[in-house]
C-alpha cells in the first residue's frame, strides 16, 4: 500500500496522482488505516490544487467499489435516477420517481437528509407515519422490483469511503471542492447500478453554488466524469433564486407532492422542472425519442393515476399507511399555529433571499443545523408567492406553520426581511441550461 503522506505531499505539490495511489488511499479510508487528519489534509490539497478528470474518475470508481453495489440485470426496463444539489421547496424526487416508474423505468433512489437551509427527501418521507427510510437491501430491491421505485438513505455499506470522507470535509471547509463533490455524488449513484442519471444543479442565492459559472463547472464535470465512468448522464441548471414549490417544510411538501400526483393544483415552475428532468431520464433510458414524446408519457402517467398508485404502493411496502393518498390529512400532522404573513405594501415581489427563507424553516424546527438535530415535521411555509408576482397591501405573502406564537413571530420577522416588494420585475425562469 502506498503511504498516505506521500500521496498528500504529491497533491500538495500539484502533481497528478496515479491510479494505484488513489485506490490504495481510498482502501485505507474504508479500512481505517488512513486517519481523519490525513483525509482532511488530502481534501485541502485537492481544494487548492484540483484534480484532473482522470484522477476524478479513479477516485469516483474507487469510492464506489469501497462497499455494496446493486445489480439489476433481471429487470425489464432501464434503471434510472436523478440527483439535486439541494434547495428550498425542492420536492421533485417525491413526484418524479413515481412518474418515471409509471412510465416503465426502475428508480432505486438513494436520498439524503437536509442540512443547513436545504431540505432533504428522507426528512420529507419521515413525515409519513411508519415509513422506513432504512429498509434492508432485500426489501429495497423487492420494492423496486414490485413498484418500480424505492427510496432509502445511503447506509453504512454503500460507498463507505465517501461517507467517511464527507464527514471530514464537513468540518474542514472543503465541502465546496468540485472534484470532491463529483466523486462523492457519483460514487453513490454508480453503486446503485444505474443505466442513466440526470442531475439538477441549482444556481442562485438559495443554492449550494450561487454563481452560474460555478454551477456550470460542476454540471460539466459531473457529466464528463460520469460518462468516463460508464454512466450516461445529462444535467439541467435550474433556478434557486426563490423556493421551487409553493411550500417549504417536510409534511407541507409531502402534501404538495401528493396533490401533484393526484392531479391537483401544481406550481408551474415545479411542474416545468419535473417534466424537464423526466424527459431527460426517459431519453437516456431509450424510452422516448424526444422531449415531446417523453412529456406525453409523463402527463399520461399523471392523468391516469398510475404515478399516484406507484407512490402509494411504495409507501405501503416501506411501512407507511396503505391509504395515505386517500386521506393524507389523517396521517400528516399539522402545526398548532397557522397564520398568514401579510404584505405591508403593494407592489411586486422583486427579490427573495431564498437561503434566509430556508433558514427560517430551520428556525421553526423544520430543518437541522447539525446532523444530530431532530426535526419537527409539522412546521414550515405554504402559499409562497413567486418573484414577479403582484401583491396588494394586506394580501398574504405566505402562511407560516409554527409550533408556538413566539416561533411564528420569529419566523415572520426573518421572512419579512428576506422578501423585497418593489417595482415590477420579470418572472424567473425555472431552467437556465441543459448540459450533455
Amino acid at each position: 500500500m502506498s503511504l498516505p503522506e506521500e500521496l498528500i505531499k504529491a497533491k500538495r505539490d500539484g502533481q497528478a496522482l496515479t491510479d494505484d495511489a488513489l485506490k490504495d488511499f481510498v482502501d485505507g479510508i474504508a479500512g481505517g488505516q488512513v486517519s481523519d487528519a490525513q483525509i482532511g489534509a488530502f481534501a485541502m490539497a485537492v481544494h487548492f490544487r484540483g484534480m484532473t478528470k482522470a484522477e476524478q474518475v479513479t477516485l469516483t470508481l474507487a469510492m464506489r467499489d469501497s462497499g455494496r453495489r446493486f445489480e439489476w440485470s433481471d429487470l425489464n426496463g432501464p434503471v434510472l435516477d436523478k440527483h439535486s444539489t439541494g434547495g428550498v421547496g425542492d420536492l421533485v424526487s417525491l413526484v418524479l420517481a413515481p412518474v418515471m416508474a409509471a412510465c416503465g423505468a426502475f428508480i432505486p433512489m438513494i436520498s439524503g437528509r437536509g442540512l443547513g437551509h436545504t431540505g432533504g427527501t428522507l426528512d420529507k418521507l419521515e413525515s409519513i407515519p411508519g415509513f422506513n427510510v432504512s429498509p434492508s437491501p432485500e426489501l429495497f430491491k423487492k420494492t423496486v422490483r414490485d413498484t418500480g421505485l424505492a427510496m432509502t438513505g445511503q447506509g453504512m455499506d454503500l460507498a463507505p469511503a465517501d461517507g467517511r470522507m464527507y464527514a471530514v470535509r464537513d468540518v474542514t471547509a472543503t465541502v465546496d471542492s468540485i472534484p470532491l463533490i463529483v466523486a462523492s455524488i457519483l460514487s453513490k449513484k454508480l453503486a446503485e447500478g444505474l443505466d442513466g442519471l440526470v442531475l439538477d444543479i441549482k444556481t442562485g442565492n438559495g443554492a449550494f453554488l450561487c454563481e452560474r459559472d460555478r454551477s456550470r463547472e460542476l454540471a460539466s464535470s459531473m457529466v464528463d466524469v460520469a460518462s468516463r465512468s460508464g454512466l450516461a448522464c445529462h444535467a439541467l441548471i435550474t433556478d434557486m433564486n426563490q423556493p421551487l414549490s409553493r411550500s417549504a417544510g417536510n409534511a407541507l411538501e409531502m402534501v404538495e407532492a401528493i396533490d401533484f400526483l393526484k392531479g391537483g393544483n401544481t406550481d408551474p415552475r415545479l411542474e416545468e422542472v419535473v417534466l424537464a428532468m423526466g424527459s431527460e431520464m426517459l431519453i437516456l433510458g431509450k424510452m422516448a425519442g424526444d422531449a415531446t414524446v417523453a412529456r406525453d408519457m409523463m402527463n399520461d402517467a399523471l392523468a391516469t393515476g398510475s404515478a399516484a398508485e406507484r407512490f402509494a404502493r411504495m409507501v405501503s411496502m416501506q411501512g407507511g399507511p396503505a391509504d395515505l393518498l386517500d386521506g393524507p390529512g389523517e396521517y400528516l400532522t399539522v402545526a398548532p399555529v397557522i397564520r398568514d404573513l401579510q404584505a405591508t405594501e403593494s407592489g411586486f415581489i422583486e427579490f427573495m433571499d431564498t437561503r434566509a427563507i430556508g433558514l427560517s424553516v430551520v428556525g421553526l424546527g423544520g430543518g437541522r443545523s447539525r446532523v444530530e438535530d431532530s426535526i419537527d415535521h409539522r412546521v414550515g411555509l405554504s402559499g409562497l408567492c413567486d418573484v414577479g408576482e403582484s401583491v396588494n397591501k394586506g394580501d398574504p405573502l405566505l402562511t407560516i406553520h409554527a409550533a408556538s406564537d413566539a416561533e411564528w413571530l420569529a419566523a415572520a420577522e426573518k421572512i419579512a426581511a428576506a422578501v423585497t416588494i418593489g417595482c415590477q420585475t420579470d418572472r424567473l425562469p425555472a431552467i437556465y441550461e441543459r448540459v450533455t
